[in-house]
């Protein structure tokens, strides 16, 4: 398209991070990333600064990404108050990820009131699991009341990387079965079929699947109660370790949550840490594959996914049942294959593009899909 393209500014508020991004045909013009989830005040100085130091690209709609949108927000919506009110109900899904979301959108309209704002929900990639993937073994009273059933997240980051694998490998999304895996900070795997998620190893909320750098993943939950019960913890006692004290900053017994530091430690607990991330992702690879008919390929992306190329190595050293076989290289400086020429299973990486699946989404929302 030309460079009359609109221009959209992207908000991705994490637990402990916030991003923007002025996207435009496709092209990040201007982009802000701190590595600390801000105070209100100085969320909207950042936003104010950033806008003030492009005024010719001004945005002429927001799209926000939202973690977590229960029943309310199941595909992208233009925001009203009915809107950001229902989502306010069921906040408590993802406490860590959708309170500073909805704050970021509050201020991006006080400062943009003339513009257009988009909820993007991650969930929205998953919006149509089959049924048995999307169902807990559950009382059915309980999954009728509350709402129980798996959600999925990472949707944003596995829609982009669907389009690019389905670029690298020639094939329409339509025609492929693959199993994508995001590994960040928050880790998740989803399997593929022909263009649709059929299952993924988050759930109800970002905590449940593999082992992140701070949360938990899944976890005997009779364990749980066990902590519960005889004054051993208390909710916001064991809500804080899942949350904040778990993963691989836990495995490492404290040493840090990131796998660049851990690869490099050299002792017993670090490296522990790094075997069980990898176990468990292999693990649930395996796991995903199991709704597929075939493997036509395995894709990572994340942070972690695009950017360790030891973690890589370790987690397809243990996939050769499924026909995937190690990484031939290593370090990348665009999306494409690791794998060896010809092999039977390719092993893709792709950068994590959120902001640009984001831009798209927001786009479609209003009509103005590309």
């Amino acid at each position: 398209m030309g460079t009359t393209d609109p221009a959209v500014l992207t908000v991705n508020a994490g637990s402990s991070s916030l991003q923007l991004h002025l996207v435009q045909n496709g092209r990040v013009l201007r982009t802000s990333h701190s590595e600390k989830s801000p105070d209100p005040a100085e969320a909207e100085r950042t936003l104010s600064d950033f806008l003030d130091a492009a005024p010719e690209h001004g945005p002429v709609a927001a799209g926000h990404r939202l973690v977590h949108g229960g029943d309310a927000v199941r595909r992208p919506a233009v925001v009203d108050d009915e809107v950001l009110a229902a989502v306010r109900e069921c906040a408590d899904l993802a406490p860590l990820h959708v309170p500073p979301a909805l704050a970021l959108v509050e201020i991006c309209r006080r400062r943009l009131p003339g513009i257009p704002h988009v909820l993007c929900p991650d969930t929205a990639f998953h919006a149509d699991l089959p049924e048995p993937a999307a169902t807990y073994p559950l009382p059915p009273e309980w999954r009728s009341r509350y709402g129980l059933r798996r959600y999925g997240f990472h949707g944003l980051s596995y829609a982009w990387t669907l389009g690019r694998a389905s670029r690298l490998l020639g094939r329409p999304a339509e025609t492929l079965h693959l199993v994508l895996t995001h590994l960040g900070g928050g880790s998740s795997v989803c399997a593929v079929r022909q263009g649709r998620s059929v299952d993924t190893s988050m759930g109800f909320t970002p905590l449940e699947g593999v082992p992140m750098s701070k949360r938990s993943g899944s976890v005997d939950p009779g364990m749980l109660l066990w902590l519960l019960s005889g004054s051993r913890l208390s909710l916001e006692e064991l809500r804080e370790g899942l949350e904040h004290r778990s993963g691989l900053l836990g495995l490492s017994d404290g040493r840090s949550g990131d796998t660049r530091d851990l690869v490099n430690a050299g002792d017993h607990a670090s490296a522990l840490a790094l075997e069980v991330f990898a176990h468990r992702v292999a693990r649930e690879i395996a796991a995903a594959a199991t709704s597929l008919g075939r493997l036509d390929a395995l894709v990572f992306t994340g942070e972690i996914g695009w950017d360790q190329p030891e973690v890589r190595e370790a987690v397809c050293r243990r996939l050769g049942l499924l026909g995937v076989e190690p990484p031939v290289r290593a370090d990348l400086d665009a999306d494409g294959a690791v794998s060896a020429r010809g092999a039977a299973v390719p092993v893709l990486v792709v950068r994590p593009r959120e902001e640009l699946q984001l831009a798209r989404d927001t786009l479609g929302a209003l009509g103005d899909a590309r």
